[in-house]
């Protein structure tokens, strides 16, 4: 059992945020590869199907951004889980719009939902990193990520949730490195490619 878990808050208002884009993933993941029906579960709600050979449980905490690690930590030890069989969907400021990383354990950058699950679970789980750009100042950041993302912005945001969720086996067979290949090369034929951010430490 594998358990992918997108970060954002719950409730209408909040479900266009940048702050949302992993709730946005995990959705898409769940509508292409026909995983249903969410139920409420695990301080949120979750379903649970086949992907890529392996069972996979989708996860949006309904506890807000920073206690995401409450609703992580019941699915993970309900489930007896290792971290790497972890995989959290977030925003990521540090990586430009567009762009995405996969990476496990390391820095929390500053983000809520991180800092809650590493608090409750350990460092060492998955990320799948999606980049949403920066608003060049700090003191603008928390307004910055709870607005929606603007209407020019919304092209590539489903262009990366569609690739993400095309390309979500390789996640789940633990295939990381190709399944970030795969997303570059699909924003690229997509118009979205560009310069790629430095690798992070």
């Amino acid at each position: 059992m594998l358990l992918f878990v997108g970060l954002g808050n719950p409730g209408a208002k909040y479900a266009g945020n940048r702050h949302n884009v992993g709730f946005m993933a995990v959705e898409a993941i769940a509508k292409r590869h026909g995983i249903a029906p969410w139920r409420r579960r695990f301080q949120g709600v979750a379903c649970e199907g086949p992907l890529g050979g392996e069972r996979v449980q989708l996860l949006l905490p309904g506890t807000f951004m920073n206690e995401s690690g409450r609703a992580v930590a019941e699915a993970t030890h309900f489930y007896k889980l290792a971290l790497s069989d972890v995989v959290v969907f977030h925003d990521e400021l540090d990586l430009p719009a567009a762009k995405m990383r996969v990476k496990a354990g390391g820095g929390i950058a500053g983000h809520n939902g991180l800092r809650s699950i590493t608090e409750h679970i350990g460092n060492d789980y998955r990320r799948v990193r999606i980049g949403i750009g920066h608003p060049g100042v700090k003191e603008l950041v928390h307004g910055y990520v709870l607005n929606d993302f603007a209407k020019s912005e919304r092209a590539w945001v489903e262009a990366l949730t569609g690739a993400i969720a095309d390309n979500a086996e390789l996640l789940a067979r633990s295939e990381d490195a190709s399944f970030q290949n795969k997303i570059h090369l699909a924003m690229d034929a997509k118009g979205f490619g560009g310069k790629e951010p430095p690798e992070a430490a």
